[in-house]
């Protein structure tokens, strides 16, 4: 733990760029550790997990309160004043003034505005926030690549296509916007807000590739309004949710080509069929030259790993939890072998060729999102269930199963 007169540091929170999912930002604290909002019913579920759970969720670190300040010129950051330290090395702080995420949320106010000289000035942002990173972050650029500018990457083209090479992942941006407009609309700035600190799963990697997957065949909160649940009851009909019991909620795939991201969001995982859903997992093992089969077998392992443990879960209901399945797009050449002939020609459709490694690639497997995940003692429990989530245990096992037969060549 941190000693007491260093925890009354105030940390500048930087938007989360590896965030491919979900609704809530989430923020970076430090280089090994995360924060988001703190929901009672989440911090309920990880003060109490089960010992089985703990390789398969990021590690719980504490509480920080949060509290939002807006400069003379109105550019709003978050500042955390740390009640609860982190247990981690290396944690940056930062003045508030020239910093990247200042800098950053000039660039995106100016956008909001709409004023005529916006793209000028979000250019000259983007030169300043690339030398600030740089300055500060020397190896560590965001996603390892040069930033590029978007006017607005969730935007659709005119065919309805959302662009897909990115030098960094919208979503998280897209959902830090969201979230200071929020705050900045209902609260005052000396409002104090709850933030739970947690583990970067994705830290310890140069290119996370992260998959999002929205598990379960339901997803509304046994807590949520009728018109919430039959949205949600809505969404599950349409999408692979109900067929298979797990749908897309967003990715990032590091591709060697081009040496960008191709993501996706949540809007696209909805509208896949089956056959689509098998594909986009796919699409999220190839890199851009050949398919990333020596990762397939080591997250098929650690699958069945979790389902095992799933399976011994009475009484927890995970609804709209969300799975992480990631591995590094940094792969170690001397590994790399040619894989059977009768392989080689099932994804040449695909523009990726096959190829295994004769060592298993670093691949981690992470249940996040608790906000809505109910379980027998509980101090937001609302319903008592009894047996294991078979929602949730339908959904692996159909991940499972197609990801064997793509292992397979089938």
């Amino acid at each position: 733990m941190v000693g007491q007169s260093e925890g009354r540091k105030v940390i500048l929170l930087e938007p989360f760029v590896h965030q491919v999912g979900g609704h809530m930002s989430m923020m970076k604290y430090d280089e090994h550790t995360v924060c988001k909002p703190l929901v009672s019913q989440e911090l309920s579920f990880y003060e109490s997990l089960p010992l089985a759970m703990r390789q398969f969720t990021p590690q719980y670190k504490g509480v920080i309160s949060v509290h939002l300040k807006k400069d003379s010129l109105g550019n709003l950051t978050l500042l955390a004043s740390p009640s609860l330290q982190a247990e981690s090395c290396g944690r940056l702080d930062h003045a508030i003034g020239d910093s990247a995420v200042t800098i950053w949320h000039k660039c995106k106010w100016a956008a909001s505005t709409g004023t005529g000289s916006e793209h000028t000035l979000v250019k000259r942002c983007h030169t300043q926030i690339t030398k600030t990173f740089k300055d500060s972050c020397p190896g560590k650029m965001l996603l390892r690549t040069d930033l590029q500018y978007h006017t607005d990457p969730l935007l659709e083209d005119a065919n309805g296509n959302q662009p897909e090479k990115k030098s960094y992942n919208p979503w998280g941006l897209h959902c830090h916007r969201q979230h200071l407009n929020r705050m900045s609309s209902k609260y005052n700035e000396n409002k104090l807000h709850q933030f739970l600190l947690l583990e970067n799963v994705v830290s310890k990697y140069s290119y996370p590739c992260i998959l999002d997957l929205k598990m379960g065949t339901r997803q509304h909160g046994d807590d949520a309004s009728e018109e919430k649940k039959a949205r949600h009851i809505k969404k599950c009909e349409q999408s692979t949710s109900a067929s298979l019991g797990v749908r897309i909620c967003g990715m990032q795939v590091y591709q060697v080509d081009t040496g960008h991201f191709l993501c996706k969001d949540k809007y696209y995982g909805r509208k896949l069929s089956p056959e689509g859903f098998r594909q986009a997992l796919r699409q999220f093992l190839c890199n851009g030259n050949h398919l990333r089969t020596d990762v397939l077998e080591p997250i098929i392992l650690q699958l069945k790993a979790l389902l095992s443990v799933i399976r011994k879960q009475s009484s927890y209901r995970f609804y709209s939890s969300s799975l992480l399945i990631i591995y590094d797009g940094l792969e170690h050449k001397e590994n790399i072998a040619p894989l059977d002939n009768h392989l080689q020609g099932h994804f040449q459709k695909t523009n990726c060729t096959t190829t295994h490694g004769t060592n298993h690639a670093r691949v981690d497997v992470r249940m996040i999102d608790f906000a809505h995940t109910t379980f027998k003692g509980s101090k937001c429990n609302h319903t008592t269930y009894d047996g294991p989530d078979h929602g949730y245990i339908f959904g692996l096992e159909n991940l499972i199963k197609i990801l064997q037969n793509i292992l397979e060549g089938k």
